[in-house]
């Protein structure tokens, strides 16, 4: 058995992760065993581009998927099908044999899959000796007890949530076996008139999966707030009819909130290898009140989750491993594309199925559910490899210089590029960046990611080398406070001080709203005297997102019925509707919903019905949702105007003031210099409470502290036009 020690990269210094991923440790952790996740149905597709070469100057490596079987463990397949159950046994290792998965009971659906299965065969004859791909037919499980999380097999067992019942329901259809009634409900509980935080909720009948479940950043307008996750009232309302989160890649917009979301909803989570090994890292960091369970999926597999059936569709995004989804429902079939382009000269060779989207379109699509990110952009969005070509012209008009990249850390294709050009010039690389060494190092564990041997060198080594022989690659490339670049710029980076002789690249560009952190990283790096190279002077960076003729493509290949826009602000959601439009679609099938509002589809048509509770949660801290809109306010005043304290004493039986009141400012004016203003405030306020004092029998405290805010805030706002927040505090003895 092969030794992993991919669980060992979240513990540790920043240098150790580093070193771990480097193999230079000894102190690797073996995978415990492995298995085979049997009891949610899952049936693996042959992959046509079983046999396609890897363009580009890497050497084709083994598929990572696939995970050998120990000698001595035996697989135990489930096979029940209509009340009758046969247990199987397979020897693992070489001897280990795919199972058949069960047909989908829909006659268009077995034709289909009998079509599939001779291209298969067909496939197999032309395939190379030992090509793994042809060998795993039943998907892994990934299962994280606690801290040590491990790759074992999951036990089969028969769950009834997820086995598609061989009857007819009461009042089924004949052909489908839906109910006549039966409806389809897509609810969008994040990701529309927004950028980030996406989650869509798919409901028929009893069954309800949630596809993606990501987070957002605050706004200018949330002081404090350090993450935005989705409402999930609704899927905690109907936890029992959740059969599970389906995930289409790895970026934080899409996975995000899963740490939030299992402490309420602990359902079964599926994903491909490295997303969830992305989801793995991040679970070690919460303490959970139950084991999360990860299912690994791959492309061209398909869950079955009660009525609902799940197919996962390779496409090109800016992470490795990225699906859209093909959703079969009794009713049709739902496409949602999640995040997409079109690159035909991928870093790792797999061009998007679009094969696979022509033949759902045949088939027929009731609904596309299609990202707009990129609706308002012309064209085609350029290959990941026109970033290399930047980077080699780089590297070689730069040869005397040091050179430091900072990127996404999710883009591995772009770091691939960096370590394979850096090992080109004969350079040594070295990560800095707590997330950066994270994602690297689960891509290189689980196969993502190739590394000559040598060229990784950690941080803390770079003093040995001179500046001409190191690239370092570092997160921060959004300008984000403390992260390792932003720590470069202000000289606070413990193991690198930049001068003028180096090299900066930002292979990014600014998200909206970011733009003024990156100008003020850029800035501080020019005073150093560093020169700074980003996208708008050289082409370091690609988008990962859909053009306007890959959308095209995208519609004219599923062929839709309805069309619904997702992923993006009303602006981009709109362009992608005016597509649609010219692409000759009904106006009356083109529907731009909302969070939290319902689209509904039946045999009568689609149209919206109603709403669900949805909005958005705030993270502070270990706080969740404990920040509200009122909680923002006050914020927002005290980082506007500042804040005043009247502090008093009075006896309230005598009517007198005994001390006070004393005036505290924080944020509204210097004392020091204001000592006049005070002054004149804290007459104010004694004479706002004398006045109460004498006209009341019996003293009303929210009177009088009513009466002491408004006379302030009127004297204030007519010689300082502020507003500050002002608390007066009466206390009686």
């Amino acid at each position: 058995m092969t030794k992993n020690s991919y669980g060992s990269l979240e513990t540790g210094t920043e240098n150790e992760q580093s070193l771990r991923m480097t193999g230079q440790t000894g102190n690797d952790e073996g995978v415990k065993g492995v298995k085979k996740e049997t009891s949610r149905k899952v049936v693996r597709k042959n992959n046509r581009n079983t046999n396609r070469k890897p363009v580009g100057i890497r050497k084709k490596v083994a598929d990572p998927r696939n995970i050998p079987l120990p000698e001595e463990d035996t697989v135990k397949i489930d096979t029940t099908r209509k009340g009758q159950t046969a247990n199987k046994s397979a020897k693992a290792g070489k001897n280990a044999k795919a199972v058949p998965a069960e047909k989908v009971k829909n006659p268009d659906v077995n034709k289909r899959e009998a079509k599939r299965s001779q291209r298969s065969e067909n496939s197999g004859k032309r395939s190379k000796p030992g090509d793994s791909r042809q060998k795993l037919s039943i998907a892994e499980q990934i299962e994280s007890p606690g801290e040590n999380i491990n790759i074992t097999p999951g036990k089969p067992e028969k769950n009834p949530k997820t086995t598609r019942s061989s009857g007819k329901e009461p009042g089924a259809d004949s052909e489908s076996g839906a109910k006549t009634n039966s409806k389809i409900r897509i609810i969008p509980l994040g990701g529309l008139n927004e950028v980030g935080k996406n989650m869509t909720v798919v409901e028929f009948e009893n069954d309800i999966i949630v596809i993606d479940c990501g987070l957002g950043f605050p706004d200018e307008d949330m002081p404090g707030v350090d993450l935005v996750i989705p409402d999930i009232t609704y899927l905690e309302a109907n936890v029992d009819r959740i059969r599970g989160i389906v995930l289409t890649h790895g970026h934080e917009d899409h996975i995000g909130a899963i740490p939030y979301v299992l402490r309420s909803v602990n359902v079964p989570i599926y994903g491909t290898k490295l997303t969830l090994g992305i989801v793995r890292n991040k679970l070690k960091e919460f303490s959970l009140p139950g084991n999360p369970k990860l299912v690994c999926v791959a492309a061209g597999d398909t869950v079955r989750l009660g009525k609902l059936s799940v197919e996962f569709i390779h496409v090109n995004h800016s992470i490795a491993d990225a699906c859209a989804l093909a959703i079969k429902t009794p009713l049709g079939t739902l496409v949602h594309s999640g995040d997409f382009k079109l690159d035909l000269t991928p870093i790792d060779g797999e061009v998007m199925d679009i094969a696979r989207f022509g033949e759902l379109g045949k088939e027929g699509v009731l609904l596309l559910m299609c990202e707009s990110t990129n609706a308002e952009r012309p064209g085609n969005t350029p290959s990941e490899r026109k970033v290399g070509s930047s980077l080699e012209y780089i590297f070689t008009v730069n040869e005397e210089k040091r050179i430091v990249i900072a990127t996404f850390s999710s883009n591995v294709h772009r770091v691939q590029q960096i370590i394979d050009i850096s090992a080109n010039h004969g350079r040594k690389v070295a990560i800095t960046g707590r997330s950066m060494l994270n994602i690297i190092g689960a891509a290189v564990e689980l196969g993502y990611m190739h590394v000559p041997q040598g060229v990784i060198i950690d941080i803390s080594e770079i003093k040995k080398y001179r500046p001409e022989e190191l690239t370092l690659v570092t997160t921060g490339s959004q300008g984000e406070p403390m992260s390792a670049l932003y720590r470069m710029a202000f000289g606070e980076h413990r193991d690198v001080t930049l001068v003028a002789n180096d090299l900066v690249v930002l292979s990014s560009s600014a998200i909206p709203g970011n733009e003024k952190l990156v100008g003020r990283i850029v800035n501080e790096l020019c005073k150093i005297g560093v020169k700074v190279i980003h996208d708008a002077a050289v082409a370091v960076h690609v988008s990962g997102h859909a053009c306007q003729e890959e959308l095209k493509l995208m519609q004219a290949l599923t062929k839709p019925k309805y069309f619904m826009p997702v992923h993006g602000e009303y602006k981009h959601m709109s362009a992608n509707r005016d597509l649609a439009l010219y692409m000759g679609m009904n106006p009356a099938n083109i529907f731009i919903s909302d969070i939290g509002k319902v689209l509904e589809i039946d045999r009568n048509g689609a149209r919206f019905n109603g709403t669900v509770t949805a909005g958005r949660v705030l993270v502070d801290g270990y706080g969740v949702g404990d920040v509200g809109n009122i909680v923002l306010r006050d914020r927002r005043l005290l980082s506007q105007d500042g804040l005043i304290v009247v502090v008093a004493t009075v006896s309230a039986e005598e009517g007198d003031i005994l001390s006070g009141p004393d005036i505290v400012s924080r944020g509204f004016v210097y004392v020091r210099e204001s000592e006049d203003l005070m002054e004149e405030m804290r007459k104010i306020a004694l004479k706002s409470i004398s006045d109460c004092l004498e006209k009341c029998d019996s003293a009303d405290w929210f009177q009088i502290k009513g009466r002491v805010k408004d006379d302030l805030a009127k004297f204030i706002l007519t010689k300082t036009k502020r507003k500050p927040m002002i608390i007066p505090m009466i206390m009686n003895i």
